[in-house]
Order: structure tokens, then C-alpha cells, then sequence
């Protein structure tokens, strides 16, 4: 069964067309590419694009807002964050080359305007944005290194700029030098046994130079 439209009601039916699509195609993708993780193909929807969208359930992002995707792999969290909010502007990198060209070739199929992917190191990045997303790419740490000055100046959500990421587990020694990073257990979202122990984390940054 499909989720989605119950747990998103604001999605209408040329956007869950296109959420349909992306898993036909990552599932495509991933035969010839392993951009996903094979033991989970069966389980798409759940475990790939619901997990992906509920980063919106912690925050939905304002249009006109600028979306970096550190390490997005085959395009997640992303590609169904950008489906969402088709009028915010999402960049997706990635350090390998292969999967940046499964995103491209992603985006092109499903039509998507509002998506650029790039093969970059996110510290090499010249852009600001108002959130960094990543999913389970790396420790707070090192992420925290990466973007500490990619977050734009002015706020214009609820949270202030930082970072949203999917992580799952007890954090407390990964966050343990973060004391200002909020932890949004997916479990209060949706009723799966999935995500029991995942986790949005929320980790503020302020603006640099």
C-alpha cells in the first residue's frame, strides 16, 4: 500500500505521479548503477522516499529557499524534497561522478525545473543556501566542517539556516559537541517500524563570510 497520500495530503496527483516515478526509475537505475541499497528495493516508498520527505515534516521549506543535498547519492533526500516544493531551488552534489549522472538523467525524466546536480565537494562549494539536507552521508562533525559557511545570511523559516539531516541510532557521541542540535525522532511522524530509530537532526549554523 501507499503511503504517501495519507501521510501527505498536501501532495497533489501530478506529484505523486512523479514520487511513483522516481522509485520505477531509481529501481532501474539501481540494477544497471547501486545507487540504493539492493536489501531495500522492495520497500521504496518507505524506507527511500518517505524517509527522504520527512525532513518537511520537521520543516517545510518557503519558495524562493536554496536546498543543498550533500552526498546525495541516487538523488535522496533531494529528488522527492524538490517533487514537494517544486518552487524551491535544490542543488545536488555528489563526489562520484557515476551517480551525479543517474540525478541527471533522474531529473530530466520526471521533468523536474528546480534541480541541478553536480559532481563537487561540498566544501569546494561557492553558494549559500538556507539548509543543507544529507542522508546518512557522514558524521555531524564532518558535515558541520563542510557547510559551515555555505548557509545564507537572512532566515526566512521557522528554524534558523543549518543543517537537516537523516540519521538513525543513539547519537548522543556523535552530537555530544553540538549542544544546539535538535533531534526529531521520525517515529512521531509515521507509524513503521522502520523508523523507530531514525532521526531528523537539526543542527543551526550561523552565517560566516
Amino acid at each position: 500500500m501507499n503511503l504517501l497520500p495519507i501521510y501527505f495530503p498536501e501532495l497533489d496527483e501530478n506529484q505523486l505521479k512523479q514520487l511513483d516515478d522516481l522509485a520505477l526509475l531509481l529501481s532501474d537505475w539501481n540494477q544497471k548503477i547501486n545507487v540504493i541499497s539492493r536489501k531495500d528495493i522492495d520497500q521504496l516508498n518507505t524506507r527511500h522516499i518517505m524517509h527522504s520527505l520527512s525532513i518537511a515534516r520537521v520543516q517545510k521549506f518557503n519558495d524562493g529557499a536554496h536546498i543543498l543535498d550533500v552526498g546525495t547519492g541516487g538523488g535522496l533526500p533531494g529528488i522527492p524534497l524538490a517533487i514537494m516544493f517544486p518552487n524551491v531551488q535544490f542543488h545536488l552534489i555528489d563526489v562520484i561522478q557515476k551517480k551525479i549522472k543517474v540525478v541527471q538523467a533522474i531529473v530530466e525524466a520526471l521533468g523536474l525545473k528546480n534541480v541541478v546536480a553536480e559532481q563537487i565537494r561540498a566544501e569546494n562549494v561557492p553558494n549559500k543556501y538556507d539548509f543543507i539536507v544529507s542522508r546518512a552521508v557522514t558524521n555531524m562533525s564532518d558535515l558541520h566542517v563542510w557547510v559551515k559557511d555555505k548557509t545564507k545570511k537572512e532566515n526566512h523559516h521557522d528554524l534558523k539556516n543549518g543543517i537537516l539531516c537523516l540519521k538513525g541510532g543513539d547519537l548522543t557521541e556523535e552530537l555530544e559537541n553540538f549542544p544546539n542540535a535538535e533531534q526529531y525522532p521520525i517515529s512521531e511522524y509515521f507509524n513503521d517500524e522502520f523508523f523507530e530509530t531514525k532521526k531528523v537532526v537539526y543542527q543551526p549554523i550561523k552565517y560566516r563570510l
